[in-house]
């Protein structure tokens, strides 16, 4: 899940590697978006104090977080070691 805003600026430059990582994935992980100001409830439940945050799920459980704007390569190498 990327945690985001639409005021801030790391959080819209990861918007296209997020995007990407979608096609890229399709089919063999689910990629949401949550925007923090409109899901503030959500947001809190997943205890994000900073955005851009990404929280990595396995069966419902957060299983890793990455905070702040991050090479793709961090991503994928989350994705490969989960799935």
């Amino acid at each position: 899940i990327d945690f985001w805003a639409t005021w801030c600026g790391p959080c819209r430059a990861m918007g296209p590697v997020i995007d990407e990582l979608a096609k890229e994935y399709e089919g063999q992980v689910v990629i949401g978006k949550c925007n923090t100001d409109e899901n503030n409830d959500t947001a809190m439940n997943f205890g994000v104090r900073n955005i851009p945050m990404f929280a990595f799920l396995k069966n419902g459980e957060v299983v890793e977080t990455l905070v702040g704007s991050q090479p793709k390569a961090n991503f994928v190498k989350l994705i490969e070691s989960y799935k």
